[in-house]
């Protein structure tokens, strides 16, 4: 069975705004280290829209840059909307019955499949599918974006914490139940 695991760069104010603070070189390195691992990932519209950027290739590009754009193009995709028409290459619209849609991807993959977008995860949290919460705390203040957390959340607790790079504390969650329910 496959784990959901929501993680975005996070502000200290609790923001995630991809056009205030981009990934140093080490994070951006385990940003590929991860999404060279991951099963797939999960978008929401916005989202999508915004990471298709690697679909094409830029001449300005470096080695990490073409390193990450193979990764994100050779997993599958999900993409949930009820407003795009259609979804670029190597991803699945999902437009109906997100709970039973990605329930059943859950059952039918293994290993860990991202969740990208703060919309999105709110929709799954609420649904009780998130497995996994990572935070990348970084030092700026941006004071304006989306919240890491985009409405209530059942209970976390902190499984994990690292330092990535000079600037950027991992911080991983999971739902308090799924450890409750284990003693």
């Amino acid at each position: 069975m496959a784990r959901l695991v929501f993680g975005m760069n996070q502000s200290l104010d609790g923001y995630v705004d991809h056009l205030a603070f981009g990934p140093s070189a080490t994070l951006f390195q385990h940003f590929i280290a991860e999404a060279q691992g991951q099963a797939g990932s999960i978008y929401g519209r916005r989202m999508y829209e915004v990471m298709r950027y690697w679909d094409d290739e830029h001449p300005e590009w470096g080695a990490a840059e073409h390193a990450f754009a193979a990764a994100w193009r050779k997993q599958p995709k999900w993409v949930v909307s009820r407003s795009l028409a259609s979804v670029g290459p190597n991803a699945t619209l999902v437009r109906d019955d997100l709970e039973g849609s990605i329930r059943a991807l859950k059952a039918e993959r293994h290993g860990e499949i991202e969740v990208a977008g703060p919309d999105l995860a709110k929709s799954l949290t609420e649904l009780g599918l998130i497995d996994e919460y990572r935070i990348y705390r970084r030092h700026g203040v941006v004071g304006q974006g989306k919240p890491y957390v985009a409405g209530p959340r059942r209970p976390l607790r902190l499984v994990a914490s690292d330092r990535i790079g000079e600037d950027v504390i991992r911080l991983a969650y999971v739902p308090a139940s799924s450890l409750d329910s284990s003693h």
